[in-house]
């Protein structure tokens, strides 16, 4: 319950929702303690709509809290299977790079446990792809030992982006 209403406080702060709308924010159908969203009544979409979207990642979070665009993905996977959009229909992929690397690694090579373990493995359970850039994790130190099971490495953040567009991956503008 804290855990939600950080979150909807959050959203508060950043202008996302307004003090009279919160209590439309909810969660599921996919993810129960994430991605919270608004329903939004009278919309619709043709029962063959798919929607394959790459997310990228580089903006890392605080680091006692979860990643506020991990969140985005489990946000959109919950809003349009809320508005009818068949759950085989939908799928996600995340790029990180950069500052979000250390998002992806065991509490061993960060300097405080990370707050996105749960958060990631229900993404990746979810059947999300992350990919990590491996240029990034060079830079960083960061070693395939380093990642929390189910995360995967890329040559580049470029070239994951590259090979999501080829299977029909739009990329995600926010």
């Amino acid at each position: 319950m804290a855990r939600r209403i950080a979150i909807v406080f959050s959203l508060m702060l950043a202008g996302q929702a307004s003090a009279q709308g919160l209590e439309s924010f909810t969660y599921g159908p996919v993810f129960e303690d994430f991605g919270p969203h608004a329903v939004i009544d009278d919309i619709q979409f043709p029962a063959d709509t798919k929607l394959a979207v790459a997310f990228d990642d580089s903006k890392a979070a605080a680091k006692d809290q979860t990643s506020s665009q991990l969140e985005t993905v489990a946000r959109f996977l919950n809003m349009h299977a809320a508005a009818g959009i068949a759950r085989e229909h939908l799928s996600a992929a995340i790029v990180v790079h950069g500052g979000a690397s250390f998002d992806l690694v065991v509490d061993e090579a960060r300097d405080t446990p990370n707050p996105n373990v749960a958060l990631i493995a229900a993404l990746l359970e979810a059947g999300v792809s992350i990919q990590l850039c491996g240029q990034s994790a060079a830079y960083q130190g960061i070693k395939p030992e380093d990642l929390l099971p189910g995360i995967t490495m890329s040559l580049s953040a470029m070239t994951a982006h590259a090979l999501l567009q080829q299977r029909g991956y739009t990329l995600n503008p926010f």
